[in-house]
């Protein structure tokens, strides 16, 4: 891909492609999204740049590229950190140097150049200071209750140094001091949200509090969730969070989500719960799944995060559970987490521990083994919801039970899954005690058929495979993948982007009018200019090369695509079968060439211009024999 010279040149060229060396593509993207193996040595997962519910977005680790089917986002490792954590290059390539321990060299004034002021780098780097100075207050006397709250839930200093427990002390700015002292301006710190204006000039934004780091996806601290110790904390509120910033958005994020992401994606498995100790809780228990979300309820936003964790799709049933208070405000959370069932494809499930307790609560009353239990007794969020609003009905009546199905029968219709909604209707009238289940089913489907899509229930429907995408130029129609027409052409330019070593020569020596889709002429040429598959360079590099020389939109979409899909090689890739495919696009030109040239002896008079038809002739005897040595060669080479 391209990115701005002006940009890339603070870094040396150098360093940044001994960056993109060292981080893997598959390990990065891992970070964000659960890969599993599509075969061809790629890798494939749900995009995170667009809502779906079938995985097109693909990886190819030996590249070093990604490429998104469905929205058209591709790229190196460098240009996947950019988009998913909305970075500028050089942060992004600063973020990856960080990651694998590489001092990079700034040209123009040698290693030591100071980092941009005010950017993700930075405000992260403040989160993590600041992240720092709480933990070592945890440790001071004025600290003492912040300390007792942890060891009467159960949490001992591990547990604290493991969910990076802090304390944040009296007094109006000590935080803001040390930051201002480590080299931080007020302006990153305000605008990172850590610091508030004060009547009489800037303060801490927390005090006299228990405090948490919250992280996302990546690992980095963006914002902190505060709790009310003392009784003359004049503000009431229990809980404070960061405020809304560049880097923290409180429907993005997930506490716990760092630590519980790997065994989200092994056990195809979440629990949510409702706040940061009883995540602490569930891990300690055993539960290493559980998040808890920050400052907001449980969203959408959220559940797209976590649907590309559990690989969620059409091919694979994950679980999530949400355990909430068995009180009466915890009962109607469930109930609102209906509505946000239908995005996910997956099983959702209630867990409610008994006398009302929380989970943090429960482990300290019955120990690690309940909290366990809870998880194992958890039910589906349809019946769960279900039953609920039942309870509120007489049922050994008539007219309560004809009550109930009047409010549930809308309920179940909901459900998008035919053979679940009809077995729900069924339960229905076994819970309602209605005689003719049957007539239920019926009421239920009616309902479904004329029923308006539920709020928030419907995606829009995905877009044409060849249409162009939000931010494409619709300069030329997209090739379908998979026409058969022009399969060996795309094989062939996936062989020279990615395998340009065994392409090589005959590939170069192919003509424009080998290819007949304007896209793959595109891309063909911009190969060409780059230098060729015999030019030397190689997986990222060849791609930003041939990027240069593709036009903004539907091509360099194209070639994207081309750069990370696997050939379709039944074994290995290796000389014969790319040189299958060259044959291939060869023999196809060469048939074209047939057919003008035996359009032209129609035209012809053997009579009136007898040496013109017999030269003709002669070449099409030429050709075909060449077009029967181009087939077999093409036909060999897939045995």
């Amino acid at each position: 891909m391209t990115y701005p010279r002006f940009v890339a040149g603070r870094i040396r060229e150098s360093d940044i492609a001994e960056v993109r060396e060292r981080n893997r593509i598959d390990e990065v993207v891992g970070e964000y999204v659960a890969l599993r193996n599509a075969g061809g040595g790629a890798l494939k997962g749900l995009c995170p740049f667009h809502d779906e519910k079938t995985p097109s977005f693909n990886v190819r680790p030996t590249h070093g590229t990604f490429h998104c089917f469905g929205c058209g986002e591709g790229g190196d490792v460098i240009k996947f950190l950019m988009k998913i954590d909305h970075l500028g290059f050089v942060e992004s390539v600063e973020r990856l140097a960080d990651r694998v321990g590489f001092r990079l060299t700034y040209e123009g004034g040698g290693g030591s150049v100071q980092r941009d002021r005010g950017t993700r780098t930075r405000m992260v780097e403040a989160h993590k200071a600041a992240a720092e100075f709480y933990t070592e207050q945890l440790r001071t006397p004025d600290a003492q209750l912040a300390r007792d709250y942890l060891k009467e839930r159960g949490f001992d200093e591990a547990a604290a140094q493991r969910f990076g427990c802090g304390f944040a002390p009296a007094g109006w700015d000590k935080l803001t001091k040390h930051l201002l002292n480590r080299g931080f301006e007020l302006t990153e710190l305000l605008k990172a949200q850590i610091v508030k204006e004060g009547r009489q000039g800037p303060i801490d934004r927390f005090h006299r509090r228990l405090v948490w780091p919250i992280k996302d996806l990546g690992g980095d601290i963006v914002g902190f969730g505060a709790r009310r110790l003392f009784d003359d904390d004049p503000i009431q509120a229990k809980y404070l969070n960061t405020s809304e910033s560049p880097i923290y958005k409180k429907s993005q994020v997930l506490f716990g989500l760092d630590l519980a992401k790997r065994e989200i994606a092994k056990r195809h498995q979440v629990v949510v719960v409702e706040g940061y100790t009883d995540v602490m809780a569930m891990h300690a228990a055993g539960v290493p799944t559980a998040v808890a979300s920050s400052g907001t309820a449980f969203g959408e936003d959220h559940m797209k995060v976590l649907r590309r964790l559990l690989m969620d799709d059409d091919a694979f049933r994950g679980e999530v559970i949400f355990t909430f208070d068995g009180d009466e405000a915890g009962q109607k959370a469930a109930l609102k987490a209906f509505e946000g069932d239908q995005t996910f494809a997956g099983q959702t499930y209630i867990a409610i521990a008994p006398d009302g307790m929380d989970p943090c609560e429960l482990r300290l009353e019955k120990g690690d083994a309940a909290v366990r239990d809870l998880v194992a007794r958890r039910i589906p969020l349809f019946e769960f919801a279900i039953r609920s609003m039942l309870r509120e009905y007489d049922l050994d009546s008539v007219d309560g039970q004809v009550a109930a199905l009047q409010r549930t029968v809308p309920l179940v219709a909901q459900i998008r899954d035919r053979a679940k909604r009809d077995g729900y209707a069924t339960k229905l009238a076994w819970w309602v005690g209605w005689q003719d289940a049957d007539m239920v089913v019926r009421r239920v489907r009616g309902a479904s058929n004329s029923a308006a899509p539920v709020k928030g229930g419907r995606r829009a429907p995905q877009q044409q495979a060849n249409a162009p995408t939000p931010g494409q130029v619709s300069d030329v129609e997209r090739p379908k993948p998979g026409d058969p027409r022009l399969t060996a052409q795309r094989e062939v330019l996936k062989a020279a982007l990615q395998e340009p070593a065994l392409a090589g020569p005959e590939y170069d020596a192919l003509p424009e009018d080998a290819f007949t889709h304007p896209a793959y002429v595109a891309v063909h040429r911009a190969v060409l200019k780059a230098g060729g598959a015999s030019c030397g360079l190689t997986g990222p590099a060849l791609i930003d090369a041939a990027s240069e020389h593709t036009p903004q939109g539907t091509v360099r979409t194209v070639l994207s695509e081309l750069s990370v899909e696997p050939l379709r090689a039944r074994g290995k890739v290796d000389v014969r079968y790319i040189g299958s495919m060259i044959a291939a696009v060869q023999e196809n030109l060469v048939g074209r060439q047939i057919g003008e040239i035996k359009s032209r002896l129609q035209r012809l008079s053997p009579v009136e211009a007898p040496e013109d038809y017999r030269a003709l002739f002669g070449d099409l005897v030429a050709l075909e024999e060449y077009r029967k040595a181009l087939r077999e060669q093409a036909i060999g080479g897939l045995d």
